[in-house]
């Protein structure tokens, strides 16, 4: 082949039928949208009960993981997406009744099944949590744990079938949570932004988008086994994600960094009132340095951070007023900012 031949185009993806358990919260509308782009045929199971109206051209079927399963008896799909299973038991009964009938399934689980403390740049086969008594649903406490039982009771049903997806913070349009639009939304609000820590402490995340493209791509491949999915491609800082949610909002905030021990006095939390950031010390040593050679390995990508901040922003607008402030609610209330940030520069002179 000469240099100036064209290289031939890539084949087109096999046509897959997708069951999505869900499909219509946050993540479930990532992957629809990636399988629909990518040609696939798509059933959405769930209770009618969250956004309704989406999708209105994909076939839907009503009924209640927790035992009223029967709109799936008899149905053949190539792989299912379970991207709302917390609970081994209703795992397993979704899990078992779709096993003769579907060729993967598709876990969505969390990195929050590893033991704490979180070892510096583990990979996949660091331990998981256990539980002592497995029949406790009590998922706000137990958490991580349930997660990982809930692989186990998919892989039981279907050994050998199943990829389980082991996602970190998932960030960007439709997120409700606010973890990652804490900071895009405080940066275009202007004004003096407290920086947790030095700068230096290590951020990991993966846009939802990325994860729903992934979720496809494995399907497409018959990727099976556990993958850590969060990024960015290579490390990167809080001081990093920070300036590119500025830059994303027009540079209008001025970020001053605040030492950890200082906000710990002051009673600012990790995570919830600095979203995204842990003081990355003691047995926080390992926050933000998860391995994800294995996932990358099999094709997943990551968009810039830059790029989730301003598409993050611009979903922000669309929503009502009510929905827009209880999306932003999450993160450091501005009178107690402004109250550390006095005593942040008071202490400093």
């Amino acid at each position: 082949m000469s240099e100036t031949t064209p290289k031939p185009a890539p084949a087109p993806p096999v046509k897959k039928s997708i069951l999505v358990l869900g499909g219509t919260g946050f993540l479930g509308p990532h992957v629809v949208k990636a399988a629909v782009a990518r040609g696939h045929t798509l059933t959405l199971f769930n209770r009618g009960k969250t956004h309704p109206g989406l999708f209105p051209d994909i076939e839907k079927l009503q009924g209640d993981r927790d035992g009223k399963l029967d709109a799936l008896k008899g149905r053949t799909w190539d792989a299912v997406v379970d991207p709302s299973g917390y609970v081994p038991r209703i795992v397993k009964l979704s899990a078992e009744l779709l096993a003769p009938n579907v060729g993967q399934y598709v876990f969505i689980s969390t990195i929050s099944v590893y033991k704490d403390p979180f070892p510096i740049g583990g990979d996949e086969s660091a331990p998981v949590q256990t539980l002592d008594d497995p029949t406790n649903e009590d998922v706000g406490k137990n958490y991580g744990a349930l997660k990982a039982l809930s692989e186990k009771a998919a892989e039981t049903a279907m050994p050998g079938k199943v990829t389980n997806v082991r996602s970190g913070l998932i960030i960007g349009p439709g997120d409700p949570t606010g973890r990652f639009t804490h900071w895009p939304s405080r940066m275009a609000d202007g004004g003096e932004v407290i920086g947790p820590g030095d700068g230096t402490t290590p951020a990991q995340y993966i846009d939802g988008r990325d994860l729903g493209e992934w979720i496809i791509h494995a399907i497409e491949n018959q990727t099976f086994g556990t993958y850590n999915a969060l990024g960015p491609g290579k490390p990167i800082t809080m001081k990093a994600v920070l300036d590119r949610c500025n830059e994303a909002a027009g540079n209008k905030a001025k970020i001053t960094w605040v030492d950890g021990k200082f906000l710990t006095a002051h009673e600012v939390s990790g995570w919830s009132d600095m979203p995204m950031w842990i003081d990355n010390t003691g047995e926080d040593a390992g926050f933000g340095t998860m391995a994800n050679a294995r996932g990358v390995a099999a094709g997943m990508k990551f968009r810039p951070v830059l790029e989730t901040a301003r598409d993050t922003l611009a979903w922000l607008e669309t929503l009502p007023a009510d929905e827009r402030a209880k999306v932003r609610s999450t993160g450091i209330k501005p009178d107690k900012e402004a109250k550390v940030l006095a005593a942040w520069h008071a202490a400093k002179h």
